[in-house]
């Protein structure tokens, strides 16, 4: 049963913008985060982004703070990265994820499929 799921990956070329987006069919606990990672062929999952569901404050890793954005929409119970600039190095499966939050992949307990995120030189 899909409890999370993203959406919005795709084949984008260097410089383009990409928007993904996470829906949960379960409640998200406003104490809960939705974070974001991505993992690419041959290495650890990264993460990216996250946000307190509630408060909305979010944590961001360093190496996309200039060009990721995230946001949630507490009503429609989704999450959404906004990806700027993108470059070929963030080719990835993209994940969304939720739990207590953190930066650690161990910190999220319940975990998307995953959407492919291309891009192009």
């Amino acid at each position: 049963q899909v409890q999370l799921e993203e959406s919005g990956g795709g084949l984008v070329q260097a410089g383009d913008s990409l928007t993904l987006s996470c829906h949960s069919y379960l409640h998200t606990s406003g104490s809960d985060a939705m974070g974001w990672f991505r993992q690419a062929p041959g290495k650890a999952r990264e993460f990216l982004a996250a946000v307190r569901w509630s408060s909305g404050a979010t944590w961001y890793a360093d190496s996309v703070k200039d060009r990721f954005t995230i946001s949630r929409e507490i009503l429609k119970n989704t999450g959404r990265l906004q990806m700027n600039k993108l470059k070929p190095e963030d080719t990835a499966v993209y994940y969304c994820a939720v739990g207590p939050g953190g930066y650690s992949e161990y910190k999220f307990g319940l975990w998307g499929q995953g959407t492919q995120v291309t891009v192009s030189s």
